[in-house]
């Protein structure tokens, strides 16, 4: 009971917010925003100020402004011995929190002890003009400046107060109300901002050979290999089988690089002088700056590049020496290839690398973050729980991260995002997670609250989808519910047709199949790629820690899980149920427990014989009928992670903790060797399984083989006879013969095996050779 009320606190949960879009019968009102519910603010735009007095002994004046509103204040930097002070800042308040009827503008000068009071300016709120997007801005305006009886006063200040939404342009960069508790220093990183991920392209470096190398030790034969270092990539060649100072390889090694290419490619050439002593015979840098780019399979033309050596002179000096020993390379960004830096079952983009061979946009997809509820308390602050919440969401290079709400359980974003669709196969990811930053510093992680993956091929066209999706995340402890969030989503399709094209296209670029990389190429590509992308946006401001990168591209993806294999295990099962259900129904009908059905089947199979050209147009018609019938029952809401799909409601608490496990492991001896001998256990099942499947192909083979000569001389010689009848016997009689001997009364069956069953299963097999 416990566990079904679990389950169904896990589910999706459709909602129905106040938003702008509504879709009845396919018509669609559409406006700017409209997949948010509209929140209004109070804009305050203080731009600068003239003509302010001195304060202090000098005559010159530190000033800065203060924007207070009820129990809300919020101040600008101040300047050092400036009366014509310039500001440019932007403060926002949400309307749902304001109290008070007044906003007060002070400007103060800086002191040690009390800030001086130089004056104000007071609105009243109910005076306040408003603005909707894409009226234009509100023009700033200079107003003279009152002391504290009303009176004029020497200084004047230039402002734009006006009520808006978060359709604002200024809202992004805003001071807000929501974080009047977080310091100046901390407000860079709870704005919202677009990320672009960095420009991939893969690195092809065909090293061919070598000629007059210059071994220091002439009297042994060198055992050459080439080393090549990009970033933090390094790879090497075999040993040259020609063993000359002329070595030849011809081999291919791969790599990721991002735009702009800040490191060189180094290539050193190395002699392999002892077990675990390399002598360097030369190297080279190459810039890829300079390097050709190509868009198809044609081979690029090759280089020779001058080698250079390094020898130690004067002590600890370096010395560079120039020679006449050289490379011959080709080299070539790949632009054809598409830079796999996300799981593949989960990709947002498909597209090559150069733009040249982009195909135009199918469509746009609009998101909406609205809010979320019941979140969990992710950190302690003051001896209480709060959390400090913020949303990533990925699709194609764009990233966007939504603005931090400081502590609150319930935060509302309503903030909403637009990207262009390429490939309907593709999903968008939407993360949830804490910012460390607040409270704890550069070096706190930010903590992970919940994901949500929707694939966009299965969203209707033009329908807004409104759903409050679970927060899941699996702990060493088990699953646990986050919180949930609010989700607009809509896919709008600018053409149809070519979208119905897409289907009939590779799901890659050409590239990955004219030249495939293989499985274990793409897979050190893929995690190459994504350590250069979370190094890049970890660089940006706000940053994009490596954290949350890692977790939204799914990085520990590939590793061992006890979970993750039953859940693929009964994937695997839930697929092949549908052909066990009808080996059942055809077992059924074999038996006739159905006298009726199998009458039916009978008078089917007799008509299909007669006329054997209905026989396929008999099974595309059946198709057709389910898959109408199936329509009524489609899907209709979008899919979310299933925890009894994941197996992660009813895992043991030590494959769980196997599972966060690091690699290598940090467990003690008796814990590794306890599971050690488990996966042994199902290691030896698996190697059962595989054992009798090659025993049954093993068997096929010595059919003909004559390992046992009396039973290659039985089958040999039915083939004979076979071949004669169903020359001199028509087909159709054969299989009407076949068909009415398979489906025959249980009356004139025997519960013994079968004639040729028995033959199979006496042939030899190799088994007997095994060891």
């Amino acid at each position: 009971m416990q566990k079904s009320l679990q389950h169904h606190d896990f589910v999706l949960k459709e909602t129905y917010p106040k938003i702008g879009a509504v879709s009845i019968m396919g018509d669609k009102l559409s406006c700017t925003y409209d997949l948010v519910e509209q929140m209004q603010y109070l804009y305050v735009y203080v731009v600068k100020a003239k003509d302010l007095p001195g304060k202090d002994v000098t005559g010159s004046c530190d000033p800065y402004v203060e924007v207070k509103l009820g129990n809300y204040k919020g101040t600008t930097k101040h300047f050092e011995k400036k009366s014509n002070p310039e500001w440019k800042q932007v403060f926002a308040f949400s309307r749902e929190r304001i109290q008070a009827s007044l906003l007060e503008v002070v400007v103060k000068d800086k002191d040690f002890v009390i800030d001086d009071f130089m004056g104000r300016a007071i609105f009243d709120l109910n005076d306040v003009p408003k603005r909707v997007p894409p009226d234009s801005p509100l023009a700033p305006q200079w107003y003279r400046l009152e002391d504290r009886k009303g009176d004029k006063v020497k200084g004047e200040l230039m402002l734009a107060v006006w009520m808006g939404t978060q359709a604002d342009e200024a809202f992004p960069d805003a001071w807000h109300s929501d974080a009047a508790t977080v310091g100046s220093e901390t407000i860079a990183s709870i704005r919202s901002k677009v990320y672009l991920s960095p420009k991939l392209w893969y690195v092809r470096v065909n090293i061919i050979e070598a000629q007059d190398l210059l071994p220091s030790d002439k009297s042994r034969y060198p055992e050459v290999f080439v080393k090549a270092i990009l970033g933090a990539q390094a790879l090497r060649t075999r040993i040259s089988q020609s063993k000359t100072i002329n070595p030849m390889w011809n081999e291919d090694l791969m790599f990721v690089a991002a735009e702009p290419f800040e490191e060189p490619l180094l290539l050193t050439v190395e002699d392999k002088v002892a077990s675990n002593k390399e002598e360097i015979l030369g190297r080279c840098l190459i810039p890829l700056q300079n390097v050709q780019r190509r868009l198809d399979h044609k081979p690029v033309n090759t280089r020779w590049f001058n080698l250079e050596k390094h020898i130690i002179a004067d002590g600890e000096q370096k010395k560079e020496i120039k020679f006449a020993s050289r490379i011959h390379l080709r080299i070539c960004l790949d632009g054809g290839y598409h830079v796999l830096d996300e799981s593949t079952h989960y990709s947002s983009d498909l597209r090559p690398t150069a733009k040249q061979l982009w195909k135009s946009s199918i469509g746009i997809l609009e998101l909406g973050i609205l809010s979320a509820q019941g979140l969990m308390p992710m950190k302690t602050k003051d001896g209480r729980g709060t959390t400090d919440s913020y949303c990533i969401a990925k699709y194609g290079q764009k990233w966007i991260r939504t603005r931090t709400v400081v502590d609150s359980f319930a935060p509302k974003w309503n903030e909403q995002y637009t990207w262009e669709v390429f490939d309907p196969c593709t999903v968008v990811t939407i993360g949830v997670f804490d910012n460390g930053y607040i409270g704890g510093g550069s070096g706190v992680k930010d903590s992970r609250i919940g994901k949500v993956r929707i694939r966009l091929s299965t969203l209707e066209t033009d329908r807004v989808y409104t759903y409050s999706y679970p927060l899941l995340v699996l702990h060493s402890s088990g699953v646990k519910k986050m919180g949930e969030v609010q989700l607009a989503v809509r896919f709008t399709c600018s053409s149809l047709i070519n979208m119905l094209h897409m289907y009939s296209n590779p799901l890659l670029p050409k590239m990955h199949y004219i030249h495939p990389l293989s499985v274990i190429q793409l897979d050190s590509l893929r995690h190459q790629a994504m350590q250069i992308v979370s190094m890049r946006l970890a660089r940006a401001e706000p940053a994009l820690r490596k954290e949350v990168v890692e977790y939204m591209l799914d990085v520990d993806s590939h590793m061992w899980s006890m979970r993750r294999s039953k859940a693929n295990f009964f994937r695997i099962m839930g697929v092949l149920s549908g052909l066990i259900a009808l080996g059942k129904w055809f077992d059924h009908i074999c038996n006739w427990k159905n006298p009726i059905t199998t009458i039916l089947i009978h008078i089917l199979f007799i008509i299909l014989v007669i006329y054997p050209e209905l026989v396929l147009p008999t099974i595309f018609l059946y198709l057709f009928v389910i898959g109408i019938w199936n329509f009524r029952r489609r899907p209709r809401h979008p899919q979310h992670m299933d925890t009894r799909l994941s197996h992660a409601d009813a895992t043991h608490p030590d494959e769980l903790d196997e599972e966060f496990d690091t690699f290598p492991t940090s467990r003690s001896t008796d814990i590794v060797r306890m599971r050690y001998d488990r996966l042994r256990s199902i290691a030896g099942r698996v190697q059962t399984v595989v054992g009798d499947l090659a025993t049954q192909g093993e068997r096929f083979q010595s059919l003909l083989s004559w390992r046992d000569p009396r039973a290659s001389a039985l089958f040999v010689t039915f083939c004979l006879i076979a071949a004669i009848v169903l020359y001199v016997t028509p087909f159709q009689v054969i299989c009407l013969v076949g068909g009415i001997y398979v489906l025959r009364h249980p009356r004139f069956r025997h519960k013994l095996p079968s004639v040729p069953s028995t033959f199979f299963r006496r042939l030899p097999a190799r088994s007997d050779s095994l060891l």
